[in-house]
């Protein structure tokens, strides 16, 4: 979580939101993402995505099966897609997400409609850290 704290940092010098994501496999990080939505001008660009698409592209698969994704935030509903679709073991992320208190994330990954169930760890080790880059980055924008 820590390396994924470092890439939150990297959007946060980049103006952007300070979500960041890394991929372990084999106990290896084999790929990195964070936020830059604004940079790119593209919807699309958050941590987990960019990290998945870095990780689809090292292993020449776009299965990721057997790897974790570290994230600093829980997951958006997009985002939580796309690592059921890449077939990622485990999801762990640091900060809930406050904006719905619905669980979203959580009925993406385990829906029924999916062949591929992906474990979910709510890792509060690093939650304070996590929440405050956001807190701090949204109340200087504001």
């Amino acid at each position: 979580m820590k390396e994924a704290l470092k890439e939150a940092c990297k959007s946060l010098q980049e103006i952007e939101v300070p979500i960041g994501a890394v991929i372990v496999k084999d106990n290896k990080i084999i790929a990195r993402g964070h936020n830059n939505r604004e940079k790119s001008q593209n919807a699309i660009k958050h941590a987990e995505i960019n990290a998945i698409e870095k990780a689809c592209k090292k292993l020449k698969s776009w299965r990721l099966e057997n790897a974790t994704i570290y994230v600093t935030l829980e997951p958006c509903p997009m985002c939580a897609g796309a690592i059921a679709n890449a077939r990622i073991e485990c999801l762990v992320y640091a900060a809930k997400e406050q904006t719905g208190k619905d669980n979203l994330c959580n009925e993406i990954l385990s829906s029924d409609r999916l062949n591929h169930k992906t474990k979910i760890i709510h890792d509060s080790t690093y939650e304070k850290e996590a929440s405050s880059l956001l807190t701090d980055f949204f109340k200087n924008r504001r």
